[in-house]
């Protein structure tokens, strides 16, 4: 057998996570990427947090004097945004200390873990746009639904300028507060609009309705109700209540995980709506499946984490180009199937939208 990699001496330098509550100290982070718990359970038997290294099972915390429980994970976690949740005697609890996140159907505890390339997602003292709710007549499912809008820096000061619109979906058990809650689309944006990196354009973040299927039984998911919620009702809306450009060449969609597969399947069926199709960690498109479609799309944009499955991805986008689709592939380094591989995929497609 092989005996477990030593891991470096941690460095005591901890700070309070940034997706802390207000006034909590903990969870903390230190330069390494360790993180360090404290829970107040003074009559618990366990505690143990969700998030730790692969295959060990989560952190065990030992109860400490004060009767608190503390302890930090055996090693440097990866870079960017992560769930957890707390296990005290068996039931799953949020930690008190941080900020929840809609993800995994529920409510979770969120942890940053400092990024070398943090720069680009960071707030800055720079033009914002706007995040806002809708809500959205929705006839074929008897309600109104809900979608969020970003709006970039300068949107209505000029009535007669229209935009780009990116319609960006969320993974399997998150809605439609994900990309910008744990994405940080829209201060991306902003920071690029800033560096002049990018074209201002709308993005569009509604929820995919993906959660009444479980895990491990995607194959069963229908993609009908959504796609009639999407290009029926959704973009009608959008385009007759905001400064867009309401044309298919000046529209794109894209998605994350399961997004990106709903993304897939969208795009397939209704070719003629978006010009642009972006799959992140959700699959790739064939040449098969592109000599089907019509008309042929301005861009494919295939990405995903080195730690996923990225020869996939380069493969696919080879070929694309090989049957002369504009396709480009990206790969998040040291990143799997999380959030920072998707910042940077948003990051890296972005500039490429609307160009044509």
């Amino acid at each position: 057998c092989y005996a477990q990699p030593a891991m470096p001496p941690i460095i005591e330098d901890f700070k309070p996570s940034t997706c802390n509550q207000p006034g909590q100290l903990y969870p903390m982070v230190n330069s390494q990427g360790y993180a360090r718990f404290k829970i107040l359970a003074p009559s618990a038997d366990s505690v143990k947090v969700s998030l730790g290294l692969g295959g060990r099972g989560g952190t065990r915390l030992t109860q400490m004097a004060d009767t608190s429980w503390m302890g930090t994970t055996e090693g440097p976690m990866d870079e960017g945004f992560h769930y957890y949740n707390v296990r005290i005697d068996g039931g799953k609890f949020n930690d008190p200390g941080a900020m929840n996140f809609y993800g995994s159907t529920r409510w979770e505890s969120g942890i940053e873990i400092p990024a070398h390339d943090e720069d680009f997602y960071a707030l800055k003292n720079v033009p914002h746009g706007m995040v806002q709710q809708v809500l959205f007549p929705s006839p074929s499912t008897a309600t109104s639904r809900r979608a969020f809008v970003y709006t970039p820096p300068g949107y209505g000061k000029d009535l007669k300028t229209r935009y780009p619109v990116l319609y960006l979906q969320h993974g399997w058990g998150e809605d439609e507060t994900a990309w910008s809650n744990q994405g940080r689309a829209h201060l991306i944006m902003d920071n690029m609009i800033a560096d002049g990196k990018v074209k201002p354009f709308i993005i569009v973040m509604t929820y995919g309705m993906t959660n009444d299927v479980k895990m491990g039984g995607m194959r069963n998911f229908k993609i009908d109700a959504f796609q009639t919620v999407l290009v029926d009702e959704l973009i009608p809306y959008i385009d007759a209540n905001f400064q867009t450009v309401a044309k298919s060449a000046q529209r794109a969609m894209a998605g994350l995980s399961m997004g990106g597969m709903e993304t897939h399947t969208i795009t397939l069926n209704k070719p003629d709506v978006f010009s642009y199709y972006a799959l992140m960690s959700g699959g790739t498109y064939s040449v098969e499946e592109m000599s089907k479609s019509s008309p042929k799309p301005k861009l494919i944009f295939l990405s995903c984490g080195s730690k996923e499955k990225p020869e996939g991805v380069k493969t696919a986008a080879i070929a694309l180009k090989g049957a002369g689709i504009n396709a480009v592939s990206y790969v998040s380094e040291n990143t799997a199937h999380e959030f920072l591989s998707w910042r940077r995929s948003l990051r890296e497609l972005a500039p490429l939208l609307f160009k044509q």
